[in-house]
């Protein structure tokens, strides 16, 4: 059996790489792309010959055309592409907030996510493969003020627009939408909400699921 590929966006930390662990796990190999080369590095040699280290900046289409063109070069095609990379917010709010840290997020949670999917679509109809994108419980219900949740409105408008498309030539999309997660996106440690490893085994699920079941969304919370 071939060895199918998985190319995921913010693979040195947190839900990116608990999917990277996960997915050689299953016996898939991954292509890790991130900023943080000595992260990478040193995922990339504890899972072994089944990864690709691809330090990279999201926010940067070349490089994510890339990356993906090596890591076809690599494993000779791409399965499923999970855009995942994404920040938040330090300092919320439309008056009392920083525009220019609106725009790097905006940058990366939405231009970042856009250009891998438009680097990663081509190889992905080769495959019919899945598209997944990480969304949030942010993105699913209103928060008084939240620009990041707003941010995260686009990604499940667009998931479900390109779960339209993809299907027109037997590929899928799906939008993984979890609560608070216990990553270092957070400040502070949250170890009685979600585990990376929670969402990992969720995005396993849409890019494990049979040809005849299109997984759109997945929404997790955590139980506490």
């Amino acid at each position: 059996m071939t060895t199918r590929t998985l190319f995921i966006t913010g693979a040195s930390s947190g839900i990116g790489a608990a999917t990277a662990r996960a997915a050689a796990e299953a016996g898939w190999s991954v292509a890790l792309f991130a900023r943080s080369a000595d992260k990478l590095d040193a995922l990339a040699a504890e899972i072994g010959d089944k990864a690709l280290a691809l330090p990279g900046d999201v926010t940067d289409l070349s490089a994510v055309e890339a990356a993906v063109a090596r890591t076809v070069e690599r494993f000779g095609g791409v399965d499923a592409a999970f855009a995942n990379a994404g920040m938040g917010l330090d300092t919320p709010g439309t008056v009392a907030g920083d525009p220019e840290e609106w725009r790097r997020m905006v940058d990366l949670n939405i231009m970042g996510l856009l250009y891998t999917a438009r680097a990663a679509l081509p190889e992905l109809k080769k495959t019919k493969g899945t598209l997944v994108l990480t969304g949030s419980a942010a993105g699913r219900r209103h928060i008084p003020g939240s620009i990041y949740g707003a941010t995260k409105w686009f990604v499940h408008g667009y998931g479900g627009n390109m779960a339209e498309e993809m299907r027109e030539w037997g590929g899928r999309c799906a939008v993984i939408a979890p609560g608070m997660v216990d990553t270092p996106f957070f400040d502070a440690a949250k170890p009685d909400q979600l585990q990376p490893e929670d969402v990992a085994a969720a995005v396993m699920h849409a890019i494990d699921a049979p040809a005849r079941a299109a997984i759109r969304e997945i929404y997790l919370m955590p139980q506490a």
